[in-house]
């Protein structure tokens, strides 16, 4: 596999990353479905912060961070965890599907280029205008006529909203100015998106709103370790190998792969009509993303934006 650089990938830390990252818009659903939003997405930080300074103090990574890049990664991760994933949990809670959520996100790379050209005035090429176009004919005729299947409108508003959010994080990863190391800078950030999440969760959701605790605990889990640990490990090593397009080049292949998850954990299924709509909005992104080198925002990262990748 290669990206768009002509660097090859390895094939199994792609593959892996590809099926880590589409994995969050299945373990996301299952968890609103157990708890509340914003108390499964507390504890997940909590736990995220723990794993990641546990893993930090292991590989015995450098802690070189001031204390104003130290606020400025804060205040980015604050952005792009409790905020981006907020909106995004409330929209999967209002009834917003994995696949729809997925393609939405897909969609984040291209507009987070054209948020650059029109606010920073980078250059764009009519390619990528012609990729975020074809992707939101996709994403409409995904959504078709009738929205009470994705949730409603106010599901699909509040998913596009975290796409939005999801863009403009990335373009603040170029605020931070330092390069912080990786780890550390996830831990700083899961840690401080966490407890705005619980309070906000105790406020709104009350102090157990949990109705299924066994399912509740494994998402939590699963959204932890692999989704938040496991795809930062992997974005590492395929940054490390396939240099600053590697995660961009593989991003549009989520929405397919959680389209086939959905189908097979949460039986979501998609009409003919559907169906090309996402294929649509495939083809429109990864033409888009493989024209020029795509941000893709990653958790505590401050290398140029350019090399960046998320976790999901």
């Amino acid at each position: 596999m290669t990206s768009r650089t002509g660097t090859s990938l390895p094939l199994v830390p792609a593959a892996a990353f590809v099926l880590v990252w589409s994995s969050g818009y299945i373990s996301g659903p299952a968890a609103v479905h157990a708890a509340a939003p914003f108390t499964v997405l507390g504890w997940r930080f909590v736990l995220a912060a723990l794993l990641a300074t546990g893993l930090a103090l292991a590989l015995r990574r450098p802690t070189r961070m001031d204390r104003r890049t130290l606020g400025r990664v804060a205040l980015v991760g604050f952005v792009m965890n409790a905020v981006q994933f907020g909106l995004m949990y409330v929209a999967f809670d209002l009834g917003l599907g994995a696949t729809l959520a997925s393609l939405l996100h897909a969609l984040s790379p291209v507009l987070t280029a054209l948020l650059a050209a029109a606010l920073l005035g980078e250059r764009v090429s009519m390619l990528q205008v012609a990729g975020f176009a074809a992707g939101v004919v996709g994403v409409l005729l995904v959504l078709g006529a009738d929205l009470d299947h994705a949730g409603g409108p106010v599901a699909v508003l509040v998913g596009c909203l975290s796409m939005l959010t999801l863009s403009l994080g990335t373009l603040g990863q170029r605020w931070i100015g330092a390069q912080p190391d990786l780890l550390w800078s996830a831990a700083a950030q899961f840690a401080v998106s966490a407890p705005p999440l619980l309070v906000l969760g105790w406020a709104t959701e009350g102090a157990w709103p949990v109705t299924d605790t066994r399912q509740a605990v494994v998402a939590v889990g699963f959204l932890a370790v692999v989704n938040s640990i496991v795809g930062l490990v992997l974005l590492a090593l395929l940054v490390l190998r396939g240099g600053s397009g590697a995660a961009a080049s593989l991003f549009f292949l989520s929405p397919p792969v959680t389209a086939v998850l959905a189908w097979l954990v949460l039986d979501e299924t998609l009409s003919p009509t559907q169906l090309l709509g996402l294929v649509v909005a495939v083809v429109g992104v990864g033409a888009a993303t493989r024209t020029r080198r795509t941000p893709v925002p990653v958790p505590g990262s401050a290398r140029d934006p350019q090399d960046a990748v998320g976790t999901q």
